[in-house]
């Protein structure tokens, strides 16, 4: 086996079950990377915290994601899987690095900004921090490659200026600055076909539904919007049941539906019935997977547990590192 070229870390929140925009967006890259990188995969319970007002589905979400991660095909052999609250050495990074980080660096990034706007009544400490937390969540693995779309780089970048302005003030070099492995991560829209797939706006398609649960969100699917009647030529390059179709469907149907649909030769329901039949098609491993792994009903604690020991084992040693360089009391030998 060839050896692993760095460490990747990345986390997602807890959202529960996984529809099709986060397997194109995030999940599928995940488990590409597992050949070559080794991968830390985090759930990010305590990021979590800064928007949302009960907790009483936390643990639910975690472990319904936890199955569909697993199902999709992330290894916990292969990877450190765990749950972020679960290694404490994480917060205390986050404080520590706090101190090295301007207000007013938090305040302008884009991010901030977006959150202000969507949840204008709960602008909290924890949201403004959320950055350095962020930050912690990577330096604490020391991991080299960060996968983020361009649109993310910033967050990234920010974190690289956290690594100097530590290893300035305490004179060390032990926090690794990350690099961005950039990913073209698709914007898979909803089934209303003008927002992004979203569980909030429940315009999403879920990765576990059963086959007859998908193909009734499929037919639901907003097509082109300028093709009224059946006999109107359509344009499948504004089309998002045409997008779908581009990712599930194999090669010469594509094409077949690209030329038939400028013709008027298919309609929007044939097209979305044979989006339909591919995607359950495509699903089959994943939905198979995911019921044998539900049968085990301590399959995602042991996995989450025995990651989350792992993930310690170089949490506890980075944090040591790090109290050493400070001067704590009692650190330095």
């Amino acid at each position: 086996m060839a050896e692993k070229q760095g460490r990747v870390f990345s986390g997602a929140r807890p959202t529960g079950r996984q529809h099709l925009g986060n397997y194109l967006g995030a999940i599928k890259n995940y488990v590409a990377l597992q050949d070559d990188y080794r991968c830390v995969y985090c759930i990010v319970d305590v990021h979590a915290l800064t928007t949302i007002e009960t907790t009483k589905d936390l643990e639910l979400n975690t472990q319904e994601m936890t199955l569909d991660w697993m199902a999709a095909g992330m290894d916990p052999e292969q990877s450190i899987i765990f749950v972020q609250s679960h290694v404490q050495e994480v917060m205390e990074l986050h404080t520590i690095l706090s101190m090295v980080t301007p207000l007013g660096k938090l305040t302008a990034l884009p991010t901030f900004k977006e959150k202000v706007r969507d949840n204008p009544d709960n602008v909290n400490y924890g949201l403004v921090g959320y950055p350095v937390l962020m930050s912690a969540d990577i330096l604490l693995y020391k991991a080299d490659t960060v996968p983020v779309g361009t649109d993310q780089i910033p967050h990234l970048e920010f974190a690289r200026e956290v690594v100097r302005s530590f290893n300035h003030r305490y004179q060390t070099n032990i926090l690794v600055e990350p690099h961005a492995k950039v990913t073209e991560i698709p914007k898979v829209l909803g089934i209303d076909g003008e927002r992004k797939m979203s569980k909030s706006l429940n315009n999403h398609i879920e990765l576990a539904a059963t086959p007859e649960e998908t193909e009734k969100r499929v037919m639901e699917m907003v097509t082109d919007p300028q093709r009224i009647r059946r006999s109107d030529p359509g344009d499948p390059d504004v089309c998002n049941v045409f997008s779908l179709h581009k990712v599930f469907s194999p090669p010469e149907e594509i094409d077949q539906i690209n030329q038939d649909c400028r013709k008027a030769e298919i309609g929007c329901v044939d097209c979305k019935r044979k989006l339909a039949k591919n995607l359950n098609k495509h699903l089959v491993p994943f939905r198979s997977k995911r019921a044998d792994l539900e049968k085990d009903p301590d399959i995602v604690k042991e996995v989450l547990l025995d990651g989350a020991k792992r993930a310690r084992v170089i949490a506890s040693k980075t944090m040591k590192e790090v109290r050493e360089a400070i001067g704590f009391y009692g650190t330095k030998v």
